[in-house]
Protein backbone atom coordinates (compact mmCIF):
# COMPACT_ATOMS: atom_id res chain seq x y z
CA UNK A 1 0.00 0.00 0.00
CA UNK A 2 1.24 3.35 -1.04
CA UNK A 3 2.46 5.83 2.06
CA UNK A 4 0.03 8.31 0.21
CA UNK A 5 -2.78 6.35 -0.03
CA UNK A 6 -6.07 7.82 1.47
CA UNK A 7 -6.32 4.35 4.24
CA UNK A 8 -2.85 5.47 5.48
CA UNK A 9 -3.99 9.55 6.15
CA UNK A 10 -6.94 8.76 7.29
CA UNK A 11 -5.89 9.15 10.70
CA UNK A 12 -4.07 12.27 10.21
CA UNK A 13 -7.20 13.88 9.19
CA UNK A 14 -9.14 12.28 12.52
CA UNK A 15 -6.59 13.55 14.86
CA UNK A 16 -6.32 16.83 12.83
CA UNK A 17 -9.51 18.75 13.78
CA UNK A 18 -8.99 18.07 17.60
CA UNK A 19 -4.95 19.13 17.42
CA UNK A 20 -5.85 21.73 16.32
CA UNK A 21 -9.05 22.94 17.98
CA UNK A 22 -6.44 22.50 21.22
CA UNK A 23 -4.57 24.39 19.79
CA UNK A 24 -6.65 27.34 19.37
CA UNK A 25 -8.30 27.08 22.27
CA UNK A 26 -5.26 26.32 24.82
CA UNK A 27 -2.33 27.44 22.80
CA UNK A 28 -3.63 31.00 21.74
CA UNK A 29 -4.10 32.24 24.96
CA UNK A 30 -1.39 31.25 26.48
CA UNK A 31 1.26 32.29 23.65
CA UNK A 32 -0.65 35.94 23.70
CA UNK A 33 0.09 35.93 27.44
CA UNK A 34 3.50 35.23 27.18
CA UNK A 35 3.77 37.72 24.55
CA UNK A 36 1.65 40.59 26.49
CA UNK A 37 4.39 39.61 29.27
CA UNK A 38 7.32 41.17 27.36
CA UNK A 39 6.16 44.72 26.59
CA UNK A 40 7.41 47.29 27.91
CA UNK A 41 7.75 51.21 27.10
CA UNK A 42 10.65 51.06 25.04
CA UNK A 43 9.03 48.51 23.20
CA UNK A 44 9.91 44.36 24.22
CA UNK A 45 12.14 43.23 26.66
CA UNK A 46 12.23 41.59 30.12
CA UNK A 47 11.90 44.32 32.21
CA UNK A 48 8.64 43.46 33.38
CA UNK A 49 9.13 39.90 34.52
CA UNK A 50 12.33 41.93 36.59
CA UNK A 51 10.33 43.71 38.10
CA UNK A 52 7.64 41.51 38.87
CA UNK A 53 9.50 38.50 40.24
CA UNK A 54 11.97 40.63 42.05
CA UNK A 55 9.04 42.39 43.82
CA UNK A 56 8.10 41.53 47.54
CA UNK A 57 4.54 41.41 46.86
CA UNK A 58 4.75 38.65 44.31
CA UNK A 59 7.42 36.43 46.59
CA UNK A 60 4.35 36.96 49.62
CA UNK A 61 1.61 36.29 47.36
CA UNK A 62 3.13 33.19 45.91
CA UNK A 63 3.94 31.55 49.32
CA UNK A 64 0.45 32.67 50.74
CA UNK A 65 -1.13 30.82 47.34
CA UNK A 66 0.82 27.82 47.76
CA UNK A 67 0.58 27.45 51.68
CA UNK A 68 -3.27 28.23 51.49
CA UNK A 69 -3.63 25.35 49.14
CA UNK A 70 -1.38 22.67 50.69
CA UNK A 71 -3.11 23.52 53.96
CA UNK A 72 -6.64 22.83 52.23
CA UNK A 73 -5.58 20.01 50.70
CA UNK A 74 -4.43 18.78 53.81
CA UNK A 75 -8.00 19.04 55.21
CA UNK A 76 -10.04 17.71 52.57
CA UNK A 77 -7.65 14.42 52.55
CA UNK A 78 -8.42 14.08 56.34
CA UNK A 79 -12.29 15.31 55.95
CA UNK A 80 -12.85 13.71 53.04
CA UNK A 81 -11.12 10.08 54.38
CA UNK A 82 -13.32 10.40 57.00
CA UNK A 83 -16.83 10.83 55.43
CA UNK A 84 -15.79 8.16 52.59
CA UNK A 85 -14.98 5.49 55.26
CA UNK A 86 -18.18 6.86 57.18
CA UNK A 87 -20.98 6.40 54.25
CA UNK A 88 -19.21 3.82 52.61
CA UNK A 89 -18.52 1.49 55.63
CA UNK A 90 -21.06 2.41 59.09
CA UNK A 91 -24.14 1.77 58.44
CA UNK A 92 -26.51 4.27 59.28
CA UNK A 93 -30.06 5.81 58.65
CA UNK A 94 -30.19 8.64 56.57
CA UNK A 95 -26.48 8.15 54.77
CA UNK A 96 -28.05 8.58 50.97
CA UNK A 97 -29.20 11.77 52.03
CA UNK A 98 -25.93 13.03 53.31
CA UNK A 99 -24.43 11.63 50.04
CA UNK A 100 -26.90 13.28 47.84
CA UNK A 101 -25.74 16.00 50.13
CA UNK A 102 -22.33 15.86 49.26
CA UNK A 103 -23.04 15.61 45.62
CA UNK A 104 -25.26 18.82 45.77
CA UNK A 105 -21.87 20.97 46.47
CA UNK A 106 -20.37 20.16 43.52
CA UNK A 107 -22.96 21.93 41.61
CA UNK A 108 -22.73 25.07 43.71
CA UNK A 109 -20.60 27.52 42.99
CA UNK A 110 -17.74 29.00 45.28
CA UNK A 111 -19.38 31.89 46.68
CA UNK A 112 -22.24 30.56 47.79
CA UNK A 113 -20.11 28.39 50.18
CA UNK A 114 -18.41 31.23 51.40
CA UNK A 115 -21.39 34.12 51.73
CA UNK A 116 -22.87 31.05 54.24
CA UNK A 117 -19.94 31.03 56.01
CA UNK A 118 -20.10 35.15 56.47
CA UNK A 119 -24.27 34.36 57.78
CA UNK A 120 -22.75 31.45 60.11
CA UNK A 121 -18.95 32.68 61.16
CA UNK A 122 -19.02 36.70 60.06
CA UNK A 123 -18.29 39.29 62.88
CA UNK A 124 -22.54 39.47 62.74
CA UNK A 125 -23.17 36.06 61.74
CA UNK A 126 -25.73 34.24 63.45
CA UNK A 127 -23.13 32.07 65.50
CA UNK A 128 -21.59 35.00 67.27
CA UNK A 129 -24.90 36.44 67.80
CA UNK A 130 -25.96 33.00 69.55
CA UNK A 131 -22.78 33.08 72.15
CA UNK A 132 -23.15 37.35 72.31
CA UNK A 133 -26.83 35.92 73.77
CA UNK A 134 -25.60 33.29 75.90
CA UNK A 135 -22.36 35.15 76.96
CA UNK A 136 -23.36 38.75 76.78
CA UNK A 137 -20.45 39.27 75.00
CA UNK A 138 -20.37 42.84 73.46
CA UNK A 139 -17.39 41.92 71.07
CA UNK A 140 -17.86 39.09 68.46
CA UNK A 141 -16.25 35.98 69.65
CA UNK A 142 -15.40 34.53 65.98
CA UNK A 143 -13.29 36.94 63.52
CA UNK A 144 -11.19 34.63 61.39
CA UNK A 145 -13.01 35.17 58.03
CA UNK A 146 -10.48 38.24 56.46
CA UNK A 147 -7.61 35.51 57.66
CA UNK A 148 -5.84 32.97 55.76
CA UNK A 149 -7.68 30.44 58.02
CA UNK A 150 -11.00 31.87 57.06
CA UNK A 151 -9.75 31.19 53.42
CA UNK A 152 -8.95 27.58 54.09
CA UNK A 153 -11.90 26.74 56.09
CA UNK A 154 -14.28 27.65 53.22
CA UNK A 155 -12.53 26.11 50.40
CA UNK A 156 -12.03 22.53 52.73
CA UNK A 157 -15.84 22.97 53.06
CA UNK A 158 -16.16 23.69 49.18
CA UNK A 159 -13.84 21.26 47.86
CA UNK A 160 -14.23 18.17 50.30
CA UNK A 161 -16.56 16.60 47.84
CA UNK A 162 -13.81 15.97 45.16
CA UNK A 163 -11.95 13.70 48.01
CA UNK A 164 -15.39 11.55 48.52
CA UNK A 165 -16.81 11.22 45.10
CA UNK A 166 -13.74 9.44 44.13
CA UNK A 167 -12.73 7.65 47.34
CA UNK A 168 -16.56 6.24 47.41
CA UNK A 169 -16.39 4.79 44.01
CA UNK A 170 -12.79 3.21 44.91
CA UNK A 171 -14.87 1.57 48.05
CA UNK A 172 -17.65 0.79 46.14
CA UNK A 173 -15.05 -1.92 43.86
CA UNK A 174 -13.64 -3.48 47.05
CA UNK A 175 -14.66 -7.13 47.11
CA UNK A 176 -16.57 -7.23 50.23
CA UNK A 177 -15.32 -11.38 50.50
CA UNK A 178 -12.01 -9.79 51.42
CA UNK A 179 -13.37 -7.66 54.17
CA UNK A 180 -15.06 -10.35 55.50
CA UNK A 181 -12.09 -12.40 55.69
CA UNK A 182 -10.06 -10.39 57.33
CA UNK A 183 -12.71 -9.33 59.72
CA UNK A 184 -13.22 -13.54 60.44
CA UNK A 185 -9.46 -13.65 61.07
CA UNK A 186 -9.30 -11.37 64.34
CA UNK A 187 -7.86 -8.22 62.35
CA UNK A 188 -9.58 -5.20 63.87
CA UNK A 189 -11.86 -2.19 62.09
CA UNK A 190 -8.78 -0.24 62.31
CA UNK A 191 -6.68 -2.90 61.13
CA UNK A 192 -9.10 -3.82 58.13
CA UNK A 193 -9.17 -0.20 57.58
CA UNK A 194 -5.28 0.81 57.03
CA UNK A 195 -4.26 -2.68 55.55
CA UNK A 196 -7.12 -3.61 53.35
CA UNK A 197 -9.10 -0.81 52.77
CA UNK A 198 -6.04 1.86 52.19
CA UNK A 199 -3.94 0.57 49.83
CA UNK A 200 -6.51 -0.31 47.45
CA UNK A 201 -8.34 3.59 48.05
CA UNK A 202 -4.57 5.09 47.17
CA UNK A 203 -5.20 5.94 43.68
CA UNK A 204 -8.46 7.47 44.51
CA UNK A 205 -7.22 9.35 47.19
CA UNK A 206 -4.12 10.99 45.20
CA UNK A 207 -6.89 11.46 42.48
CA UNK A 208 -8.84 13.28 44.58
CA UNK A 209 -6.04 15.47 46.62
CA UNK A 210 -3.85 16.33 43.18
CA UNK A 211 -7.73 17.41 41.71
CA UNK A 212 -8.22 19.59 45.03
CA UNK A 213 -4.71 20.82 45.04
CA UNK A 214 -5.16 22.31 41.48
CA UNK A 215 -8.09 23.85 42.42
CA UNK A 216 -7.18 25.31 45.16
CA UNK A 217 -4.20 26.80 43.59
CA UNK A 218 -6.03 28.67 40.80
CA UNK A 219 -9.24 29.54 43.32
CA UNK A 220 -10.02 33.05 43.39
CA UNK A 221 -13.99 33.63 44.82
CA UNK A 222 -13.27 32.36 47.95
CA UNK A 223 -10.66 34.91 48.24
CA UNK A 224 -12.34 37.76 47.03
CA UNK A 225 -16.09 36.99 48.79
CA UNK A 226 -13.98 36.55 52.01
CA UNK A 227 -13.27 40.28 52.23
CA UNK A 228 -9.74 39.08 53.60
CA UNK A 229 -8.35 41.92 52.28
CA UNK A 230 -4.55 41.17 53.70
CA UNK A 231 -4.82 37.79 52.38
CA UNK A 232 -3.54 38.36 48.55
CA UNK A 233 -3.16 35.02 46.62
CA UNK A 234 -1.88 35.06 42.75
CA UNK A 235 -5.13 34.85 41.30
CA UNK A 236 -6.53 37.75 43.61
CA UNK A 237 -2.92 39.60 42.52
CA UNK A 238 -3.79 38.80 38.37
CA UNK A 239 -7.20 40.05 39.06
CA UNK A 240 -5.55 43.35 40.51
CA UNK A 241 -2.97 43.89 38.21
CA UNK A 242 -5.63 43.40 35.58
CA UNK A 243 -8.36 44.91 35.66
CA UNK A 244 -8.23 47.25 39.19
CA UNK A 245 -4.43 48.98 38.06
CA UNK A 246 -4.80 48.29 34.10
CA UNK A 247 -1.21 46.86 34.60
CA UNK A 248 -1.73 44.04 31.69
CA UNK A 249 2.13 43.52 31.14
CA UNK A 250 2.23 42.81 35.20
CA UNK A 251 -0.88 40.57 34.92
CA UNK A 252 0.95 38.69 32.20
CA UNK A 253 3.57 37.81 33.82
CA UNK A 254 1.64 36.53 36.96
CA UNK A 255 -0.19 34.30 34.71
CA UNK A 256 2.87 33.02 33.30
CA UNK A 257 3.90 32.13 36.68
CA UNK A 258 0.14 30.83 37.46
CA UNK A 259 0.08 28.58 34.44
CA UNK A 260 3.65 27.01 35.21
CA UNK A 261 2.66 26.01 38.30
CA UNK A 262 -0.10 24.21 37.59
CA UNK A 263 1.03 22.41 34.63
CA UNK A 264 4.17 20.97 36.98
CA UNK A 265 1.76 19.98 39.69
CA UNK A 266 -0.11 18.38 37.26
CA UNK A 267 2.95 16.85 35.56
CA UNK A 268 4.42 15.77 38.71
CA UNK A 269 1.01 14.22 39.40
CA UNK A 270 0.85 12.52 35.98
CA UNK A 271 4.44 10.70 36.65
CA UNK A 272 3.62 10.15 40.34
CA UNK A 273 0.30 8.26 39.56
CA UNK A 274 1.77 6.43 36.77
CA UNK A 275 4.88 4.57 38.38
CA UNK A 276 2.30 4.14 41.43
CA UNK A 277 -0.09 1.84 38.80
CA UNK A 278 2.73 0.52 37.34
CA UNK A 279 4.10 -1.11 40.58
CA UNK A 280 0.79 -1.98 41.65
CA UNK A 281 0.34 -4.05 38.63
CA UNK A 282 3.41 -6.57 39.15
Amino acid sequence: MSAWSPRAWRPVLWTLPPVLIVLVIAGYPITRVLAESTVTPAGRGTAVWSQVLGSEAFRDALWRTVSIAIASTVGCLVLGSFLAVVLAFVPFRGSQVVGRLIDTVLTLPSFLVTLAFTFLYGTAGAVNALIAELTGRTTPLLNFLTTPWGVIAAEVTFFTPFVVRPLLAAFAQLPREQLDVAASLGASPWRVLRQVVLPEAWPALAAGGSLVLLLTLNEFGIVLFTGAKGVLTLPAMIYTRGIVTFDLPGAAVLATVQVVLSLTLYTAYRIVFARFISRKGR
